[in-house]
């Protein structure tokens, strides 16, 4: 299975995309859509266009999302609220289905603990992928987003299918 997970964020976006069979998974592609400071609703576009053109690209089978973080400043969760919209768009429009999680979940399912930090999840995204060399934090989220997919959807196929 082909997983796309999606970091969203109004400036960055993290993507990261792996094969995966539920207990080996392998890197694809990864890395950061940038939208700068242009107006709100072309940084909208970008991050739309962005995901389609990494759909197109690497034809995943589904794509993982991580869910909003309420943050105490509410103009700024509204614009994360935006971003995962215009990600999640793009993959309805493509006719793939979108699989959700908070942060808490993606920290728990990596790391084994809802609390950790962001550095310690992307260590733990170079252990289980084998990576070297420079990566983005919004990029290593992604990646944890999608191996976090790939484990709740294993773990669902082994309960449902017959003993």
């Amino acid at each position: 299975m082909r997983i796309l997970g999606i970091d969203p964020g109004s400036r960055i976006t993290g993507y990261g995309v792996i094969d995966s069979d539920g207990r080996h998974s392998r890197h694809v592609h990864s890395g950061c859509i940038r939208t700068g400071s242009k107006e709100f609703s072309a940084r909208l576009g970008e991050i739309f266009l962005g995901i389609r053109a990494v759909l197109e690209e690497y034809a995943p089978d589904q794509v993982a999302v991580e869910q909003v973080f309420v943050a105490a400043n509410a103009s700024s969760a509204l614009k994360l609220g935006h971003a995962r919209g215009a990600a999640i768009t793009a993959a309805v429009v493509a006719e793939l289905p979108v699989f959700e999680y908070t942060p808490r979940a993606v920290k728990q399912a990596l790391v084994g603990t809802g609390g950790a930090g962001k550095e310690q999840v992307q260590h733990m995204i170079r252990l289980l992928l084998g990576l070297r060399g420079r990566m983005g934090l919004d990029e290593s989220d992604a990646l944890a987003v999608a191996l976090c997919h790939a484990h709740t959807a294993a773990t669902r196929r082994r309960l449902r299918s017959p003993a």
